[in-house]
């Protein structure tokens, strides 16, 4: 069988990267998306190829067409046929009220989480259709359903419309062959939380946690890696929570 060509969007750290390294394990190669670090984009795609897989770099900013297509082509011209896309890139903004938030933020926010996810989606239903089949993971977030008030109930916005386009495009391309999911993390120990302001804040959620700790990029690269694997072939329009309970 020939592997498995899979697109991870916001590959170059966090849950991106830590994705990346798991499909690779797992005998995928890779179109790894990046908007700006291309040393760590680099520095991933050496732990992909080290394992073995394939790996191109890409810097692409998921909002802009042009860019999500040249995304796809460079996948398609340096690996073959894409047959998975996992939707990642994603910003919060600053921590805050909504009533405090920057029009700005607001704009890039919904741009990036929504708009983004939406055109790596539709290029990615007619290629898969073409080819017969494929599986999309979409990464949510525990946020779409908690609303994150006085955080970033912005964010939280996107997430939700996150699960609704799961939900409805697994619907739509089911015919086709192609399985859409989505994997709702809780609170993870990356470095987006120092990005929007609050570097402590995964230590500081661990008490509201069930588990009592904050998760793992690994911990959610693993349940992307079985939504795109033949053990979940019967899975489709799910939203799996991998929150610790929260």
């Amino acid at each position: 069988m020939s592997r498995p060509i899979t697109i991870v969007t916001g590959g170059s750290r966090g849950i991106g990267a830590a994705t990346c390294v798991r499909l690779a394990a797992d005998g995928h190669d890779l179109a790894l998306g990046y908007v700006s670090n291309s040393a760590a984009a680099a520095e991933v795609a050496a732990a992909v190829r080290a394992v073995g897989a394939r790996c191109v770099t890409v810097q692409v900013d998921t909002s802009d067409e042009a860019d999500v297509e040249r995304l796809f082509d460079t996948a398609v011209t340096e690996l073959g046929q894409v047959t998975g896309l996992v939707n990642n890139a994603g910003v919060t903004g600053p921590l805050g009220r909504l009533a405090d938030a920057r029009t700005g933020d607001l704009r890039r926010v919904v741009e990036v989480n929504l708009l983004g996810y939406l055109l790596c989606c539709r290029r990615a239903a007619r290629d898969m259709a073409a080819l017969g089949g494929g599986a999309i993971v979409n990464i949510s977030s525990a946020a779409a359903t908690l609303g994150s008030p006085g955080e970033y109930v912005h964010y939280a916005a996107t997430k939700a419309a996150t699960d609704a386009l799961t939900v409805g495009l697994a619907k739509e391309l089911g015919r086709d062959g192609i399985r859409v999911n989505a994997v709702a993390p809780g609170t993870i120990n990356t470095d987006m939380h120092a990005a929007m302001g609050d570097p402590e804040r995964p230590a500081k959620a661990a008490a509201q946690i069930p588990l009592g700790r904050p998760g793992e990029p690994a911990e959610i690269a693993a349940a992307v890696a079985w939504l795109l694997s033949a053990d979940a072939s019967y899975a489709t329009g799910t939203i799996v929570r991998v929150s610790g309970g929260r």
